[in-house]
């Protein structure tokens, strides 16, 4: 599984047209899910994007994580994620998982999410849809578990 985080003031998804997940100050999250992946991979990566520490403190050294720093969530599944790009021109995802599998992967982290009390907004699986963004500092980091 795979989470790839932005710090961010605002973000929102949109699906035909309508704004169906949005927050300010946060934790942009595309999540990826591999073919290996089961609900203890969802709850360890989950943990690991809570606590980590990417908001700064008062002396402005990043120490504080979402939680402690007022923020919300909002999770986008992005199955490009999984892709394996390291031969030819196209991308291959044998590596994902199969849809059935990763949406209840997906739904499971959010979960997490929610259970540990942060706001959490979500994008919807498998739709086209068009994330915006205004990446803090910029801030983005590439977690796996």
């Amino acid at each position: 599984m795979i989470a790839l985080i932005q710090r961010v003031s605002q973000a929102a998804v949109a699906v035909d047209g309508s704004t169906i997940g949005a927050i300010n100050s946060g934790l942009l999250i595309l999540l990826g899910v591999e073919k290996d992946d089961d609900q203890q991979t969802a709850k360890r990566l989950c943990e690991k994007v809570i606590g980590y520490r990417i908001f700064s403190d008062p002396q402005g050294k990043m120490n504080l994580n979402v939680q402690q720093a007022g923020g919300s969530l909002l999770v986008v599944s992005q199955f490009t994620l999984a892709a394996d790009t390291k031969k030819g021109m196209r991308p291959s995802f044998s590596g994902g998982a199969e849809p059935q599998a990763a949406e209840q992967l997906y739904q499971h982290f959010v979960q997490q999410c929610r259970d540990h009390g942060i706001t959490t907004e979500t994008g919807q699986f498998a739709a086209d849809m068009q994330v915006s963004l205004v990446n803090d500092g910029p801030v983005t980091f590439w977690l796996q578990v």
